[in-house]
């Protein structure tokens, strides 16, 4: 009976897929500690900007796919979008809910660290903005590359194809993340952080664009061959992007005179000796060819992703402070 009772039991303690105490083994989670705990209290927001540039990358593969570009103008005004709404909808909230409802007290009262608390939450946000937004910018250059050696269809320095395609957008986002992050350190009130979160990103777009042209190294292109003949008309590279064009007459000392030099005359030969009086001998135009794009995006990102980690040394700093 003694000899029954003890193969049952050994019977019990070796069954497969059992450990010695007769329970399953606990499988090995891929996130543990602060990670799991950012990630499940955040993984709403998380899996939405995932699931959202997943659904973006597949229709912008869709469309390259059947060779169309009707529906371009739409999704690249959407993509411009993404940075103002991650820094409103991610970054703001990001601290500023755990400060207005009192879940950074208790975070910081547990043996976690508030800097580790912060790498945590900003690190892991961080991996997030960069894997969709890589996606994203990645899918929407394959799509304009098929469209880029045609200058009507879509033009290489406007926001719609520069700010989307290549490190641009990563960068642009970064900086309105980490910027809705400080905001909302600083000011502790969710809604208040997001409306103004709201405003910064919007500046920050409005500022981004006003500096675009000055990223690059404008090239100058003269003749010295008249204004009047058909053959002194200044071609430029394909897909160069022509500067401001006000004083587009060289004259032989090589002054630039404006559009208006002999608007006045009459007639064509009445202009043509005008501006024979006025010593034009030809055209100037200045001009940023393509060939200097990809290096206006990554010195541009680099810029960006400088202030990005201005912003984040401030939340170490001094905002690690405030998280309580």
């Amino acid at each position: 009976m003694s000899s029954l009772t003890s193969t049952s039991t050994t019977t019990k303690s070796t069954a497969p897929g059992t450990t010695g105490t007769g329970r399953l083994p606990q499988l090995p989670q891929p996130l543990k500690g602060m990670t799991w705990l950012v990630w499940r209290q955040h993984r709403a927001a998380f899996w939405t900007i995932l699931g959202a540039s997943a659904l973006a990358v597949a229709c912008i593969v869709f469309q390259r796919s059947q060779l169309q570009i009707d529906g371009y103008t739409h999704i690249s005004t959407g993509l411009r979008l993404i940075p103002i709404l991650l820094g409103v909808f991610l970054g703001a909230p990001l601290f500023a809910s755990d400060l207005e409802n009192g879940t950074a007290k208790l975070v910081v009262t547990q043996s976690v660290s508030r800097t580790r608390w912060l790498t945590t939450k900003l690190a892991l946000t961080a991996l997030v903005v960069v894997v969709s937004t890589v996606a994203l910018s990645v899918a929407f250059g394959w799509w304009w590359s098929l469209y880029k050696s045609e200058v009507t269809a879509t033009e290489w320095i406007s926001e719609s194809t520069f700010n989307n395609t290549g490190p641009v957008p990563v960068a642009l986002a970064l900086l309105s993340v980490f910027g809705g992050v400080a905001i909302g350190v600083v000011l502790r009130r969710t809604l208040m952080a997001m409306v103004v979160t709201l405003g910064f990103t919007v500046v920050v777009q409005l500022v981004w664009s006003h500096f675009l042209l000055s990223l690059g190294n404008v090239v100058t292109s003269t003749t010295s061959k008249g204004v009047m003949a058909e053959t002194a008309i200044q071609t430029l590279p394909t897909g160069a992007h022509r500067m401001d064009g006000s004083n587009p007459y060289l004259t032989g000392d090589g002054k630039l005179l404006g559009w208006g030099t002999c608007a006045d005359a009459q007639t064509e030969q009445a202009r043509e000796l005008c501006l024979q009086k006025a010593d034009v001998v030809g055209w100037s135009v200045d001009y940023l060819p393509i060939s200097q794009m990809n290096g206006m995006q990554w010195f541009g990102a680099s810029i960006l992703l400088a202030l990005t980690a201005a912003v984040t040394v401030f939340l170490f700093f001094w905002g690690r402070k405030r998280l309580a």
